[in-house]
């Protein structure tokens, strides 16, 4: 069986990454599938209240969920998150080209 792989769908590989501007666009694509993935995360973590009592996290558990959910978002996006940072990353790219031929 062969597998065909699509590489509009694909990540960049290690030798597009060698390149500082393609890996700046790969980054700043992870960045926004993160962020994105921290923004559909917030509404499920403001359902939970902070505990009271001696083990509850109280004001400082809101203050920091915040910041919690954000690193939630991160690890998912570094294990593949959604799969939007590729169709991001690809499209970047495709600007990018056309205004280099401008």
């Amino acid at each position: 069986m062969t597998i065909i792989r699509d590489s509009a769908f694909a990540a960049p590989t290690p030798v597009d990454l060698a390149d500082p501007g393609k890996a700046a666009i790969w980054k700043a694509a992870q960045q926004f599938e993160a962020m994105t993935l921290g923004e559909l995360l917030k509404p499920m973590f403001e359902t939970v209240k902070p505990q009271d009592g001696p083990f509850g996290g109280g004001a400082g558990e809101e203050a920091f969920r915040p910041m919690l959910t954000q690193e939630f978002a991160k690890s998912v996006a570094k294990g593949g998150g959604l799969g939007l940072a590729v169709p991001v990353y690809r499209q970047m790219l495709h600007i990018q080209e056309g205004k280099n031929t401008e």
